[in-house]
């Protein structure tokens, strides 16, 4: 792909807007900047569709709906495009597009459809409607051609950037563009290319945004400023419905180059995520360091709310632990099939176990920050969001703005996890500008992400099977105990537990009678949407428990799993579809016979697996590790994954890889405590991500090959690996345990 002309999108939509015979498909508004100089552009692009822009040399600019958040929306999506338009992927450059809103009668009409990342849903939702804009820009190319050279437009084709005609003439786009501007396009949809002729689709792309990456060139919402704003770094208090008690701003103001101090709060009614995440006081500056140093000059007091004053990690574990220990009628059934009573009485064998996971940060590698600009009719931001759509309404719920008016620019993310599906910060922001009439730049630090975070709740899981005389599961009984991250967001009550438990995840539909229910905690800690969640704590517990269930019987858990997954075929799933029971072995199979399963009973190391499913793609992950004392070290890490037709491979192997140690580095070191209300993780001392170290060397990733309609893939390969390493963990240590007595015999005997 070409790595120029390198440009924001609101300048290239400026010089655009200026150029004749523009083939414009579907861009957005946008407020201008400092112009580009079309020699940096070459001669008049024209545009095809709400993604393509093509100009007179051939160069073709696509547009990447999805914020990239690590996640490689902006390499994928683009891509999508240019395999319809049958580009030549060596003269394609990518701009990332901002929020586009248009105003229809005062409401907001969305450009570009979906434009959210990080949910698992950018490559699903993109499949249908990106191939159609690529179909759209290559349809408009094809009717030009044959207008010009008096050929049925069925008797062309295009390969790489040119229309071919029936005797080998060729001719290329960029000859089209101004006959292309001009053509009216269809109300039908196009057909589509052929799977068999896909030449981009399914073949490795590295990331569009790799040497701007590792050369320090690519831009963030931090390198945005303008020349007339104001900093802005909080003071937060340090319990979520606090409140200021006392406050002197003199010390702060007499610091050269601190222009004001304002104090801001959330707003009453709204929710969590749509306004400030707490009380705080916000200290504006000419740069930053003038902030920084106005903000260690701030004297203030804080007082803690009813609320919040008194809560405690550790209490709240041991009511959940309690709660699941009772008879206490459950917050929610999730679901229940079968006859738990009549099952019991047929048990060979009953076994039971109880799992507590802790609650954790989002820890993302850029702080939260906002850039925005506030005019009469205006407003600008340059910000890093998961979900410009969500950040939009809160800039025009705080504005009144029409629709259109908000212009919301997205670099690259430097991470979201699912942080920045909130917009406490963006709300803050605002606020700020709208104070001081001027641009603010807000800036969190890092002790701010750790201290004030939408957090995962902890969980405590307690699950009971039923083993019946054969050695079959007969029935599993499931409670879970969660504080809803869902909760105050305006979900309705009978709904809160869809953020903590998936209806259909496993052993649901394998075993006969199947009850899992959910126990609501009353938390005023915030908590909101997590990389992976719900999936990633009910894995942990289920596939842990196959293990004990796989110890219990004396046996290989491989051999446990199999006789559950039973044979291949079609479960329907409550939430509509169905899961493949067929995939799900595959997967399995790929990673333990590529990690040499068969010597599970007789290696000195320890052997782990686990398998998953999310609404249509498959998971599993083996794992081996060995224990040297207190030291675990992790030898090798094998996943599979099923994700339909692969768009990238390369973008899917870095993906699979990123999330399997994003979730063995959770699995490892961090937890967030709160004592009194208070988060004790300042942080990374406090709350320490894995090291190189502890990590693996490598993560060996299997791609399977597919035909079927894409799935999302930005956090499948977390819910398995934390217990493909716990199963292999338990396996070492009982390994290490079974060999020191023979190991003490043979030193007696030599």
């Amino acid at each position: 792909m070409s790595t120029g002309p390198q440009f924001s999108r609101r300048r290239f939509l400026q010089v655009l807007a200026g150029t004749a015979g523009a083939l414009v498909v579907g861009v957005g508004h946008a407020d201008a900047e400092v112009p580009v100089p079309p020699a940096m552009l070459g001669d008049d692009f024209g545009q095809l569709g709400a993604y393509v822009r093509i100009d007179r040399e051939g160069n073709v600019l696509i547009g990447a709906r999805d914020p990239d958040t690590g996640t490689g929306t902006a390499t994928a999506l683009p891509r999508i495009i240019a395999e319809e338009l049958e580009a030549d992927w060596t003269r394609v450059t990518v701009v990332q597009l901002g929020l586009g809103v248009e105003a229809k009668e005062g409401k907001p009409v969305w450009v570009y459809g979906h434009q959210r990342s990080g949910t698992g849903d950018s490559i699903p939702a993109a499949w249908a409607d990106l191939r159609q804009a690529g179909a759209l820009a290559r349809w408009l190319i094809t009717q030009a051609a044959a207008r010009r050279l008096g050929i049925a437009a069925d008797r062309l084709r295009c390969e790489a950037g040119m229309v071919v005609t029936p005797d080998g003439r060729r001719f290329p786009y960029g000859s089209l563009v101004e006959a292309a501007s001009k053509i009216d396009p269809p109300n039908a949809p196009l057909p589509l290319k052929s799977p068999r002729r896909y030449a981009l689709i399914g073949q490795p792309a590295g990331d569009v945004d790799a040497r701007r990456i590792v050369t320090g060139q690519a831009r963030y919402a931090l390198d945005a400023h303008y020349a007339d704003g104001l900093v802005a770094v909080l003071d937060q208090c340090p319990w979520p419905d606090g409140s200021l008690a006392s406050i002197e701003t003199a010390p702060a103001l007499a610091v050269k180059g601190v222009v004001k101090v304002i104090p801001i709060k959330p707003e009453d009614g709204v929710p969590p995520g749509e306004t400030a995440i707490a009380p705080a006081v916000a200290v504006l500056a000419e740069d930053t360091w003038s902030a920084l140093r106005g903000l260690a000059e701030l004297k203030r007091e804080w007082k803690p709310g009813a609320s919040s004053a008194g809560q405690d990690s550790g209490k709240l574990e041991a009511q959940a632990l309690a709660l699941l220990d009772t008879d206490s009628a459950p917050t929610t059934r999730v679901r229940d099939e079968g006859d738990l009573k009549a099952a019991s009485r047929k048990a060979a064998r009953r076994v039971e176990a109880t799992y507590v996971q802790p609650w954790l940060a989002h820890a993302t590698p850029e702080p939260m920050n906002c850039l925005v600009r506030l005019d009469k009719d205006q407003a600008t931001l340059v910000v890093p969001t998961q979900a410009p759509q969500r950040a939009w309404a809160v800039v025009q719920r705080l504005t009144g703005l029409a629709p259109d008016k908000i212009a919301i620019e997205v670099p690259r993310v430097g991470g979201g996890y699912g942080r920045r599906l909130d917009h406490d910060y963006v709300a803050e922001a605002v606020m700020l500008a709208k104070a001081v009439d001027k641009p603010v730049r807000l800036m969190w630090t890092r002790e701010q992400g750790l201290t004030h975070d939408y957090y995962r709740s902890g969980t405590v899981h307690k699950i009971k099977a039923v083993i019946g005389r054969k050695r079959h599961v007969i029935a599993w009984d499931q409670r879970m105990a969660s504080a809803p991250a869902l909760a105050g967001r305006g979900i309705a009550a009978d709904r809160l537990w869809t953020s903590e438990v998936a209806a259909d995840q496993l052993p649901a539909g394998l075993v006969p009678t199947y009850r899992n229910d959910w126990y609501s905690l009353a938390s005023a800690m915030p908590r909101g949407p997590f990389r992976g969640e719900p999936h990633v704590t009910n894995a942990f517990a289920v596939e842990s428990f196959v293990d004990e269930i796989a110890h219990n019987l004396r046996e290989n858990p491989l051999d446990t799993r199999l006789r559950q997954l039973g044979d291949a075929r079609q479960i329907p799933l409550s939430g509509g579809g169905m899961l493949d029971v067929g995939r799900l072995l595959n997967v399995l199979k790929l990673v333990t016979d590529r990690i040499e399963w068969k010597n599970w009973l007789h290696n000195v190391n320890g052997m782990g697996v686990a398998c998953w499913h999310i609404d249509g793609a498959y998971v599993a992950h083996a794992i081996e590790a060995v224990m040297h004392g207190e030291k675990l070290d992790i030898v090798r890490v094998v996943c599979a994954v099923d994700v339909g037709r692969v768009i990238n491979p390369l973008g899917l192997e870095g993906q699979v890889a990123g999330a399997t140690l994003d979730a063995l580095s959770n699995a490892l070191n961090p937890a967030i405590t709160f004592r009194n209300g208070q988060v004790q993780q300042q942080d990374f001392r406090d709350y320490p991500l894995a090291s190189m170290a502890q990590l693996p060397n490598d993560v060996e990733v299997i791609l399977v090959p597919n035909d079927r309609a894409p799935t999302g893939a930005s956090f499948l390969a977390m819910p398995t690996a934390a217990p493909a390493l716990a199963n292999a963990v338990f396996r070492a240590s009982a390994v290490r345990v079974r060999r020191l007595p023979l190991m003490k015999e043979l030193l007696r005997l030599l």
